[in-house]
């Protein structure tokens, strides 16, 4: 058996390591002497000793796992030091197909194309070849056409924990319009 003083450390190092979120899963497969219960709550006062001292990191929980990141508001800084976004800019016709089919899922190319009113498989394509969505199963009728639906990289690469987490339809509409 590890002591907690000793797993504390091991599940930092595994979360400075990730580049996306870790799931309590994973660490319980990496670290099988430990419960769920017992992670969570490391994971927990991770959380909270970050929290409180003055750290420019931070351990959250997102897309059904834990990350550590940087502060938001020591932002400004970070981006003077990146000369490139980490990830691509997504297109304006990608990110009306992502909030379609992040507001509607599960959801066929013919339901979206319907919404949009254009022609959307090379979108979609280029959606999942970036992972933000995947084929969910196919629809029950006939044909049976492929259902998309988000990723758990969906939900990193937006910040959200979980669907629950969208922002209200008409605010995404404002930011699409922006674009």
């Amino acid at each position: 058996m590890i002591s907690k003083e000793k797993t504390k450390p091991i599940i930092e190092s595994l979360l400075f390591t990730q580049d996306k979120p870790l799931t309590v899963k994973k660490i319980e497969e990496v670290i099988p002497e430990l419960e769920e219960g017992e992670i969570r709550t490391i994971m927990y006062e991770l959380m909270e000793e970050y929290k409180a001292e003055q750290r420019g990191i931070q351990v959250i929980e997102i897309a059904n796992g834990f990350q550590m990141c940087t502060k938001k508001q020591y932002e400004e800084y970070v981006q003077r030091l990146l000369t490139q976004s980490r990830s691509k800019k997504i297109s304006k016709p990608a990110l009306e197909t992502l909030s379609i089919i992040a507001y509607k899922q599960p959801i066929t190319k013919v339901e979206i194309e319907a919404i949009r009113g254009v022609e959307s498989g090379g979108v979609i394509r280029s959606l999942l070849q970036a992972r933000l969505i995947k084929m969910g199963g196919r629809k029950n009728v006939p044909g049976r056409p492929i259902l998309y639906c988000t990723t758990e990289d969906f939900l990193a690469h937006f910040g959200l924990r979980d669907l629950s987490d969208l922002p209200p339809l008409h605010e995404v509409n404002q930011v699409i319009e922006e674009q």
